[in-house]
């Protein structure tokens, strides 16, 4: 919120034909969900020279003409403040993951530990992001500034991370190991 990077590659439909377009969507969509144009309009029963068929007919009219992914509410918005706490959330069980992790290992500098941490930043990265810009065209400014985010995410909380814990001392990691 306070950089410009949540909405880098973001637009908006103009608002001279907003209205048209929203209103061709209420009239036509009826359910919230994730769509995916031009559809593939394959039968749940369908052979696999029928779903090959189909994604070569998709692929065609993706070459000539518009295709896209919407994500739609039919009415209303799932609030704010839910959103926030979701993510949250999500990066809090993130970070908690890879401190966890960090200590099954035997880092001992603290550089070693932050690098640990910040490396498993870039994996929660490109887990998702890249894959959303290559399959479903993102932009590349908005996976760019997606992916910075998460990354400096992981970078300064694996300073902190980096200087709360510890290295276990020698003796005790070898009577752990004995025992």
């Amino acid at each position: 919120m306070v950089l410009p990077l949540g909405t880098t590659g973001v637009k908006e439909i103009d608002s001279a034909v907003e209205a048209p377009v929203m209103a061709a969507m209420q009239a036509n969509i009826h359910e919230h969900g994730l769509y995916l144009f031009p559809g593939l309009h394959v039968p749940a029963n369908a052979n696999r020279a029928q779903q090959s068929a189909a994604m070569n007919a998709r692929m065609e009219k993706v070459g000539k003409g518009p295709s896209g992914l919407l994500i739609y509410h039919p009415v209303g918005d799932t609030g704010f403040g839910r959103m926030l706490l979701v993510e949250f959330s999500t990066n809090v069980v993130q970070i908690f993951l890879a401190v966890l992790l960090l200590g099954y290992t035997n880092l001992t500098s603290f550089a070693a530990r932050w690098r640990f941490i910040s490396i498993a930043g870039v994996l929660a990265c490109i887990s998702t992001n890249i894959s959303y810009w290559n399959w479903y065209g993102f932009p590349g400014s908005y996976t760019l500034a997606y992916s910075f985010t998460i990354l400096m995410g992981f970078v300064f909380a694996g300073l902190v991370a980096a200087a709360m814990m510890k290295p276990k001392p020698v003796a005790s990691m070898a009577k752990a190991s004995v025992a």
